[in-house]
C-alpha cells in the first residue's frame, strides 16, 4: 500500500497543533473565539434534537419489535440491503397452536370449537399487529432514521468543519499578537541606540534589520488573520442555516408523530373490534357449552334486571342479565315493550362503531348515529338502553361515547 509519507506527516502535525490550542483554551492560556447567544443557543437546540430522536428511535423499535435478537437480525439485513425476512406474529402463531390443538383434541368439542373461534380471533389480532408494525415502520421510523443517518451527520460534518476554521483564526489571531510584541520590542532596541555621524555601531543594524523583518511578518499575519476570519464567517453562516433547519425537522416530526399516533389508534381500534365480535361469540353460546354455569346458578354474578312485568323473571330461577339477551330460544328474555324510560337520566349517545344485534332484545347500531340511552336499575353496567324511534333494546357501553 503507498502511503503519502508528507501527508501523514501533515496530518500528525495539525492534530497536535489542535491538541495543544484545546490544551491551552482550557486551561485559560489562550484566546478562544467565542460564538453569539443565538448561535449557542442553535447548537444546543440541534444536540437536544439529535439525543431525543434517538431514544425515541430506540424506544419504539422496542415498542414494535421486543425481541432483542429479532431487532439485530434486522439491523443487519438492513446494513447489507437484503430484504427483512417475514416474520409470524406472536398472535399469528398463537393461533396456529390453537388450531392445531383443536384438530387432534376433537373440532366438534365444546373446547375444541372455542379453540378454533379463539385462534381465527388471534389470526386476525396478528394480522393487525403486523399491518401496524408496517404502517409505523414506514411513517415514523424510517424519517427518524433519516434524519440522523442524513441531516445529523451534514450538520456534524459542518461543525467540525466549523470548529478547525475556529481554530485557524484563533492561531492566526495569536501569530498576529506576537509578531506585533516581536516589532515593538526591536524597534524599541532601534531606538535606544545613538545616532552617529560617521559609523553606526552593528546592534543598530541587526536591530533595525530585525524591526523590518517583523514589520513583514505582521504585514503577513494581518493577512493570513483576514483570510481565516472570512473562512470562518463564512462556515458560520453555512451552519447556521442548518442549524436553523432544525425547525424544518421538527415539522417534519410532528406531521410523522400524528401518523403513528393514527396507526397505533386504528390498530387498537381493530383489536378492540376483533375482541368484541370474539366475546358476542363465545357469550352466545356459553349456555350451550356451560349448561348450569350461566343459567340456574343459585347465585347469579350480578342482580337480575328489574321489570314491571312477572313475565321478564324466569318461572324458577334467576337469569343474569348480562346474559338475558344472548340467552338461547326457549330462555326467558327481558321484554323491552314493558320497559318505560325514566322521567330523568336519559342521554344522547354518538355510536361509534356499527353494532349488529344478537337476538331481538339488542339494538342493531350504525357508526355515528345518534340515539337515546337510558339504564335501569339492577342493570349490568356494561349494557344501556338505547332507542332510536320507535324501536328499542340493549346496546353495549363500549360501543357509545355518552354525550353531555
Amino acid at each position: 500500500m503507498d502511503f503519502n509519507m508528507k501527508k501523514l506527516a501533515s496530518d500528525a502535525g495539525i492534530f497536535f497543533t489542535r491538541a495543544v490550542q484545546f490544551t491551552e483554551e482550557k486551561f485559560g492560556q489562550a484566546e478562544k473565539t467565542e460564538l453569539d447567544a443565538h448561535f449557542e443557543n442553535l447548537l444546543a437546540r440541534a444536540d437536544s434534537t439529535k439525543n431525543w430522536t434517538e431514544k425515541i428511535l430506540r424506544q419504539t423499535e422496542v415498542l414494535l419489535q421486543p425481541n432483542p435478537s429479532a431487532r439485530v437480525e434486522e439491523f443487519l439485513y438492513e446494513k447489507l440491503d437484503r430484504k427483512v425476512p417475514s416474520r409470524v406474529t406472536n398472535g399469528e402463531l398463537l393461533a396456529q397452536y390453537m388450531s392445531e390443538a383443536a384438530s387432534e383434541l376433537g373440532p366438534t368439542t365444546p373446547y375444541g370449537k372455542t379453540l378454533i373461534k379463539v385462534a381465527e380471533a388471534e389470526k386476525r389480532l396478528g394480522a393487525a399487529e403486523r399491518d401496524f408494525i408496517h404502517t409505523a415502520s414506514i411513517n415514523f421510523l424510517t424519517p427518524l432514521r433519516n434524519f440522523l443517518e442524513g441531516d445529523w451527520k451534514t450538520i456534524s460534518k459542518e461543525r467540525r468543519l466549523l470548529q478547525n476554521r475556529r481554530l485557524d483564526l484563533d492561531a492566526c489571531k495569536a501569530r498576529l499578537k506576537k509578531a506585533k510584541a516581536a516589532e515593538a520590542k526591536a524597534t524599541c532596541e532601534g531606538d535606544t541606540v545613538p545616532d552617529f555621524q560617521e559609523t553606526r555601531p552593528r546592534n543598530y543594524i541587526l536591530s533595525a534589520s530585525a524591526s523590518a523583518l517583523w514589520n513583514d511578518e505582521v504585514d503577513k499575519s494581518e493577512q493570513e488573520l483576514r483570510i481565516a476570519q472570512t473562512e470562518f464567517d463564512r462556515q458560520a453562516e453555512v451552519t447556521r442555516l442548518l442549524l436553523e433547519g432544525i425547525s424544518s425537522t421538527h415539522a417534519n416530526h410532528l406531521r410523522c408523530l400524528h401518523e403513528f399516533v393514527e396507526s397505533q389508534t386504528t390498530y387498537y381500534a381493530q383489536c378492540y373490534r376483533h375482541m368484541l365480535d370474539l366475546q358476542k361469540q363465545l357469550g352466545s353460546s356459553q349456555g350451550a357449552i356451560f349448561p348450569g354455569t350461566f343459567v340456574g346458578t343459585t347465585e347469579p354474578a350480578s342482580p337480575p334486571l328489574s321489570s314491571t312485568s312477572p313475565t321478564t323473571t324466569a318461572a324458577t330461577m334467576p337469569v343474569e342479565p348480562s346474559m338475558a339477551g344472548m340467552a338461547p330460544s326457549g330462555e326467558t328474555a327481558l321484554c323491552l315493550e314493558e320497559v318505560a324510560p325514566p322521567a330523568s337520566g336519559t342521554r344522547k349517545a354518538r355510536v361509534l362503531y356499527d353494532y349488529e344485534a344478537a337476538d331481538s332484545s339488542e339494538l342493531a347500531l350504525l357508526a355515528d348515529e345518534l340515539i337515546t340511552v337510558y339504564s335501569l336499575p339492577g342493570m349490568d353496567p356494561d349494557w344501556l338502553i338505547g332507542e332510536r324511534g320507535n324501536k328499542k333494546g340493549k346496546v353495549p357501553v363500549t360501543y357509545l361515547e355518552l354525550l353531555s
